[in-house]
């Protein structure tokens, strides 16, 4: 994990301060991300587009294939993809950054499925991932998967380390230093990949 480390606020506003725009896509949980980086002005510079698509039929749509395995590496990855191509769709829409080819452009997805009020099978965990390139193409890639205890954390708290894992993975995309700290208790488990 890079640091410095930060607080979600000094992190949106660094992310808001450096070149990079992107759309960021969460289904499951991750939507404390969105709120920090819309809480700090700045957000247009960063942030071309958020989205929630919650029910399954609307995260389908989105990407526009669906995965082999709900809540996956691979899921997040499709999200992210498909975010980095509505980031170079709305980029090229006559604003400002239209016609600079080397900007950089990102897209993060998110797919999680957390702590609940029902009975559900399977781990509280979730996949995070994101891809990054210039305009004129050629990208590179990232992400993070975390897999909860579920006897430890509430929703709020597994959706807060979730949106911090989301903007660390915006700042990779973007290649700001500065990191959230994301504590991981001796029961769970956080893979990233670089």
């Amino acid at each position: 994990m890079k640091g410095p480390f930060v607080t979600p606020q000094e992190l949106a506003q660094k992310l808001h301060s450096v070149p990079g725009r992107g759309c960021v896509v969460v289904t499951g949980a991750g939507i404390r991300a969105i709120s920090d980086l819309f809480a700090q002005p700045g957000t247009s510079r960063t942030i071309l587009e958020a989205q929630v698509p919650y029910a399954r039929k609307a995260l389908d749509e989105f990407v526009g294939v669906r995965a082999s395995q709900h809540v996956s590496a691979e899921e997040a990855l499709l999200i992210a993809e498909a975010a980095l191509k509505r980031a170079h769709h709305l980029a090229e829409d006559g604003d400002a950054t239209q016609g600079n080819e080397r900007q950089l452009l990102f897209g993060v997805g998110c797919t999680a499925a957390v702590a609940t009020d029902r009975v559900r099978r399977g781990e509280d965990r979730a996949h995070i991932a994101w891809v990054a390139g210039e305009k004129s193409g050629g990208t590179r890639s990232g992400g993070a998967s975390i897999w909860f205890d579920k006897s430890a954390r509430t929703r709020a708290e597994e959706d807060a380390i979730v949106s911090a894992i989301v903007l660390n993975s915006i700042a990779e995309a973007i290649g700001v230093e500065e990191r959230l700290v994301i504590d991981v208790l001796d029961t769970e488990r956080l893979d990233e990949l670089d």
